[in-house]
């Protein structure tokens, strides 16, 4: 099938903006650094980069005459969030399993941010004392057990929307969306930069760009301080998806990267260079990274233009996928 032959029910404004750093870039003296906003591109609570996911699933869900959304995540997850917001604007109920994937001492981490969003728009939220791990959790599967059990019928969708048949082809659209933006910009974008923990975020990059006649490097930076892991879960979700929408060819092993250096030892907790990064951005642009996802990337982004691997001449497009609400678990970190 082809990616337009996928039924999608729409989510997003539009085209996510795609627009210069030129502070950030004048800054680092290298490759001229963009960024396409996924955390504008809707207007279901802050938007980020789940919804393009679940505009897919969405179709699925109704499809199978479901009535309730069932998803995981962690106490400051971005995507049960979405699938809350996602829940509220197509009729239907959500069920959060919210577990401790963070070892944060912020004792307000389970009300306030991302989590107090979900109860505000009448998501069902479990907290859980289980840590990181984006695998089948046993709270998950009693949830929607539960669910059916009072007469719902449940839509599973796994942490991130990732591990799901259809959870890289938002994605792989977005691929398709930022080589029109390039058409209209008179640009091409060599490098694109991008979060990695789930996986289906980069995958469904990596599947869509790869049926383009340009190559690109899409640059994943690891989020999860599980390297292995991810880069697995990346490739795997990449493969599938480009079968999925008949690439007609296997990707090769270099188009599947996955870059350490940035996450620090544990998932969810910043380093020196998170926060470094937060900053910059915020007093150079005005644009506004969150501690866990893009604040990771970003010092990434940074580190690869600094010492040359993004070489100066570069167009590279930096892909913000939202999560600000976090911020609000992590005040400690930011009284200067």
């Amino acid at each position: 099938m082809a990616l337009s032959d996928f039924p999608r029910y729409p989510l997003t404004f539009g085209p996510s903006p795609v627009h210069p750093l030129d502070r950030l870039t004048a800054h680092l003296g290298g490759a001229r650094v963009w960024a396409k906003r996924e955390d504008v591109s809707s207007g279901l609570a802050y938007g980020g980069n789940k919804v393009r996911k679940l505009e897919y699933l969405v179709p699925d869900a109704l499809a199978q005459g479901a009535d309730t959304l069932v998803s995981i995540g962690g106490y400051q997850s971005n995507h049960t969030r979405q699938v809350a917001a996602v829940a509220a604007a197509t009729g239907m109920k959500a069920v959060l399993v919210q577990e401790r994937w963070v070892d944060w001492p912020d004792p307000l981490n389970d009300r306030v941010g991302n989590i107090l969003l979900s109860r505000v728009m009448g998501a069902e939220v479990r907290l859980d004392p289980a840590g990181f791990g984006v695998g089948l959790k046993p709270s998950w599967e009693r949830a929607i057990e539960e669910v059916r059990q009072r007469g719902g019928t449940p839509y599973p969708i796994p942490a991130g929307a990732s591990d799901h048949p259809l959870g890289g082809l938002g994605f792989a659209r977005w691929a398709q969306e930022v080589a029109e933006q390039e058409r209209e910009l008179g640009i091409f974008f060599d490098t694109i930069v991008v979060c990695a923990v789930t996986g289906s975020t980069q995958a469904g990059m990596i599947a869509g760009f790869a049926g383009q006649e340009r190559p690109r490097r899409v640059i994943g930076i690891d989020a999860s301080a599980k390297l292995d892991e991810t880069r697995d879960q990346v490739e795997r979700i990449a493969r599938r998806t480009a079968a999925l929408v008949g690439l007609g060819r296997e990707l090769a092993d270099d188009e599947i990267q996955v870059l350490p250096g940035w996450a620090g030892e544990r998932y969810g907790v910043p380093v020196d260079s998170t926060l470094e990064a937060i900053r910059l951005v915020g007093r150079l642009e005005g644009v506004i990274l969150d501690p866990v996802y893009e604040g990771k990337s970003m010092a990434g982004l940074i580190s690869l233009v600094a010492d040359g691997t993004i070489p100066r001449g570069s167009n590279v497009l930096f892909a913000h996928l939202g999560g600000q609400p976090a911020l609000n678990a992590y005040s400690a970190l930011f009284t200067d």
